[in-house]
């Protein structure tokens, strides 16, 4: 990845400038139509008009995600890269950021680049910056034999801005962020024979060098504590289950102490599926089911890298759903930590099993004021949703509007889905205290009900929002900001959850 830079607007004597360019509102001095001003006005006239007379040539009007690329246009450039910034008064940080992204495919064969943010303010200039640096990350640990043609040569992107302290400052925060979305992207990416449990558990350690308390159980302990309903998903696996307990003390010591946030994530390292095994095509997608867990370790790296003053906990179980001799069987019963019992009608549909325990001792030990859990829990919530939107299912309307309103100002979106009683029935069984599957009808509403029912209320209401991201996990084309792969959703969505309700 590039090294991000703010720098004073100096016009660079050689290589690659970009120019980001908003809309045409008004017609330029040039005649272009296009508002030409501080260092595009300075490049214009270096290259004695060339810059506007082939951005006009090429059609070019600076529309949001247009973009234009003119080869040595004089001034001794290598080339100028015209990014469209759309209207100014649309101008938002999600705007910036997408048009700092786009810029990144036509950088990948250059050393290094400026980029004239001079005309946007610091805080729209750092936005910019993060978008590049969020499209530029790429997981090539396996590669062996690229072509170094192939391989992007970018090393620093210097932004230019007349108010370099104050992008800097606007920045520093982002930079924490996209560490942890960097992080997210990369235990997705993993391949299940790597990222096993116990693998993932030992990844969380390097938090404490972030100050993060780290806490991982094996499976003594969580037997122990009568985990049965994770266990039950991990016993027919040769690699031992895993619960990391994360903590992060942000809170000032001034501030009267506040019970936690807190959040959860499903991670299963792999999913076959169990004995209710699933079809062998795209079962290696399957490698992300651990992408809830992803998240949230994520998160933690996120708020820890920008020093949030705010008191999070993370929690994640972390199993492997492998068919063996000694795999869970479709008919089983388990009882949960909280002393429910469960009637396992299909094996496949393992990850609110995990939940189920992790979410009551969560709720047990810290006693938190909401909690959140992420999973990539059904297919269900794919087809009503497709891959644009997480489902969003809570009992706690604030909460809800908080999350929402998050996923609005980060562009990760969410969008609520139903819950109630007609659902929950769907999920009552026979011979014990409830069944993990309510058929195929509304199956992404029916897991959400059954997750609600390890929502312990004996302590008083307890706010608690759970997002499918079973179709926003992973993408398999490119977006201004996230490359093909993994998107590491929910990380910018819950620290600016996080900012917002604590820090503001």
């Amino acid at each position: 990845m590039p090294d991000i830079a703010f720098a004073k607007p100096v016009l660079p004597r050689s290589g690659t400038l970009v120019l980001p360019l908003p809309e045409a509102e008004t017609a330029g001095s040039s005649g272009s139509g296009l508002p030409w001003s501080g260092l595009a006005a300075e490049a214009d006239a270096a290259t004695g008009g060339a810059l506007s007379r082939g951005l006009e040539a090429a059609g070019f009007k600076g529309r949001k995600g247009q973009s234009t690329t003119l080869w040595a246009p004089g001034g001794n450039l290598a080339k100028v890269i015209a990014i469209g910034l759309g209207k100014s008064a649309d101008l938002t940080a999600t705007a910036a950021e997408a048009a700092g992204g786009s810029m990144i495919p036509a950088l990948a064969q250059d050393r290094e680049a400026t980029i004239a943010a001079d005309s946007l303010t610091p805080s729209l200039a750092a936005s910019l910056a993060m978008g590049a640096l969020l499209r530029s990350w790429r997981f090539d640990r396996y590669r062996t034999k690229e072509k170094e043609e192939d391989k992007p040569k970018l090393e620093r992107l210097a932004f230019a801005t007349a108010e370099t302290t104050a992008a800097k400052q606007a920045f520093s925060p982002m930079r924490a962020v996209a560490d942890g979305v960097f992080l997210t992207r990369e235990l997705v990416s993993e391949p299940p024979n790597v990222l096993h449990p116990v693998e993932f558990a030992d990844r969380c350690k390097a938090l404490e060098k972030l100050g993060v308390e780290v806490e991982i159980l094996g499976p003594k302990e969580m037997k122990r504590l009568g985990f049965g309903a994770l266990l039950g998903v991990a016993q027919g696996s040769a690699v031992e289950p895993r619960m990391v307990v994360m903590q992060w003390k942000g809170a000032p010591k001034s501030k009267k102490p506040a019970k936690p946030l807190a959040f959860i994530g499903k991670g299963v390292t792999f999913d076959t599926g169990g004995i209710s095994i699933k079809p062998a095509g795209g079962m290696e997608d399957m490698k992300w089911d651990m992408a809830g867990a992803g998240t949230v370790v994520g998160l933690m790296a996120a708020l820890a890298g920008r020093k949030a003053k705010a008191d999070v906990v993370g929690l994640i179980g972390l199993v492997e759903n492998m068919p063996s001799g000694t795999a869970q069987r479709p008919g089983d019963v388990v009882k949960s930590y909280s002393g429910q019992t469960i009637e396992v009608i299909n094996t496949d549909a393992e990850g609110r099993l995990v939940l189920a325990d992790v979410l009551w001792y969560c709720q047990e030990r810290f006693e938190p004021r909401c909690m959140i859990d992420l999973a990539t829990l059904t297919g269900a919530i794919i087809v009503a949703l497709g891959h644009e939107h997480a489902g969003l299912f809570s009992n706690d309307d604030a909460l809800a509007q908080r999350i929402l309103a998050a996923a609005n100002l980060t562009g990760e979106g969410a969008w609520r889905m139903p819950l109630g009683e007609a659902y929950d029935k769907a999920i009552r069984s026979d011979i014990a205290d409830m069944k993990n599957v309510g058929g195929r009808p509304a199956g992404a509403v029916t897991a959400a009900q059954f997750i609600q029912r390890f929502i312990n209320t004996k302590h008083g209401p307890m706010p608690w929002a759970h997002l499918d991201i079973a179709g926003t996990a992973w993408t398999n084309k490119d977006h201004p900001t996230i490359p093909k792969g993994a998107t590491a959703y929910g990380v910018r969505l819950l620290d600016r959850l996080v900012a917002d309700w604590d820090e503001a």
